[in-house]
């Protein structure tokens, strides 16, 4: 598999498990729910392995600026579908900002592996 394939791969992975935790966070009700505090766990703690792995290539900065980015705006929604939250214009503008930031740094930078 191409590297930088793999690279992104295991990012997505982290950061579809990092927002699965999160979810699970929300369901645990302050941990007093066993399964979903359970799964939030193992979730987080899969979350950074793989992110361990992107680290391999990529630099800590931009991956955690990717990871974390996408994770707020992928939990945002989720938040908006699953849990019925609202998010008013400028939330939503700055959530238009971040993603906007996540492609100039994958398409832009010379410090993200193609």
């Amino acid at each position: 598999m191409n590297p930088a394939l793999a690279t992104y791969a295991s990012l997505g992975v982290a950061i579809a498990l990092e927002v699965i935790g999160t979810t699970l966070l929300q369901q645990s009700q302050q941990f007093t729910r066993p399964w979903p505090t359970l799964g939030m766990a193992l979730c987080y703690g899969a979350a950074f392995y793989f992110l361990s792995v992107v680290l391999r290539t990529m630099p800590v900065g931009i991956a955690y600026a990717i990871w974390s980015g996408l994770g707020i705006v992928l939990i945002s929604t989720i938040g908006v579908v699953l849990f019925r939250q609202t998010l008013d214009a400028a939330a939503l503008i700055g959530l238009g900002f971040i993603i906007v930031g996540v492609i100039i740094v994958n398409v832009f930078s010379s410090s993200v592996s193609h």
